[in-house]
């Protein structure tokens, strides 16, 4: 068996975790009506049940009529959706296991017709596209207090359902990332601007978040550099740009920093060799979970997009990286979601039994 610190306990607020392993979230689209079912809770059971300390749910949409472009996401709304999503804590819980939802619009990606509500508007920070076009007006101070509400609500729901924390989605270009991205935030309210008040919005977000769901309960904060529509995209260019930055998040009440990247060995800025999750604990002074190709030796995009298997990669240099903390935490995706025992078999030096991964058999894989 593994002494590695991968399997060391962890503890935030009322959080406490037997190990470092968290499975990151993986949008699957089997959730017919936006309500997740007994196969969903099945699905994040296994993986409980073999020694993930803790689970984040695929994104799970805010109730806004233009949140979601599919539907079969499931939703954080609604009496069906919360009670099926219920059902998922209860089984995740008898598996041993603790879990978050990931809350999520996913804003101004939204193509106009799609989702469970066809005939809304997309939501957006100023109604400009990725590509600088003014597609849709503006949105009021009261549309955005409306979407700020909206996740709010979602986190006390989260909090009443007996989540054992709660992740936000700010990053990958969708809506929160957008009102980060200069690209796509023109407004010239409190709500745009410089870096800094550009993170206004996922500050209340995460204040209002805060006062829905309680003290007690961490909140998990999943930001990205990179966006879908540009993946060499960087909102801070310096160390001292992302202080600052995650500072306004920081006093808004977020716990832990999820930092995405698509190969977490990369590091995010000249001079040294701390990736993106490293540096966002040394500036801001919070735990942080890496991510980013964990246990394979391609990023997803090669895989999900083209359609390309991944092989294994060693494990050697996260270990050494966790040993020295430069994170707190490791999400794991692909390889979790092929494989429900990986964390059982990396536990029990069971390495030769790990799997490559394919995405040809995504869409059987529970």
């Amino acid at each position: 068996m593994t002494s590695s610190p991968l399997f060391s306990s962890f503890k935030i607020k009322n959080l406490e975790l037997d190990n470092r392993i968290v499975m990151a979230p993986m949008t699957r689209a089997f959730s017919p009506g936006g309500i997740p079912g007994e196969n969903v809770a099945d699905y994040y059971a296994r993986r409980a049940g073999a020694d993930v300390g803790l689970i984040v749910t695929e994104g799970t949409t805010i109730d806004r009529p233009g949140a979601s472009d599919n539907p079969d996401y499931p939703n954080f709304h609604t009496e069906k959706a919360l009670n099926g999503w219920k059902n998922v804590v209860e089984k995740v819980h008898a598996s041993g296991g603790k879990i978050a939802p990931q809350l999520w619009h996913v804003g101004f990606t939204r193509k106009p017709g799609t989702g469970p509500h066809p005939e809304a508007q997309s939501d957006s920070p100023s109604g400009v596209t990725h590509t600088g076009k003014q597609f849709l007006p503006e949105p009021t101070q009261e549309d955005v207090a409306d979407m700020i509400d909206a996740y709010a609500k979602a986190g006390g729901e989260a909090a009443r359902l007996g989540f054992d924390c709660i992740e936000i989605h700010g990053a990958h270009g969708y809506l929160i990332d957008q009102f980060f991205w200069d690209v796509m935030n023109k407004r010239e309210d409190k709500y745009g601007g410089g870096l800094t008040e550009r993170a206004s919005f996922a500050a209340e977000i995460v204040k209002s978040m805060r006062k829905a769901a309680g003290n007690d309960i961490p909140i998990i904060f999943r930001m990205s550099q990179w966006k879908q529509q540009q993946y060499d995209a960087k909102l801070a260019q310096t160390p001292a740009e992302l202080e600052a930055f995650l500072s306004i998040l920081v006093d808004a009440g977020v716990d832990i920093f999820h930092c995405s990247t698509r190969r977490f060995w990369e590091p995010e800025f000249d001079g040294s060799d701390l990736n993106f999750a490293g540096w966002a604990k040394k500036v801001s002074g919070v735990p942080t979970i890496t991510v980013g190709s964990v246990g394979l030796n391609t990023d997803f995009v090669t895989t999900l997009v083209k359609q390309a298997d991944a092989g294994k990669r060693s494990l050697d240099d996260l270990y050494e990286r966790l040993a020295r903390e430069e994170f707190d935490l490791v999400a794991v995706g692909r390889a979790l979601l092929q494989d429900p025992f990986w964390a059982q078999k990396v536990k029990n030096g069971r390495m030769d039994e790990l799997e490559d991964y394919s995405p040809k058999a995504r869409e059987t894989l529970f």
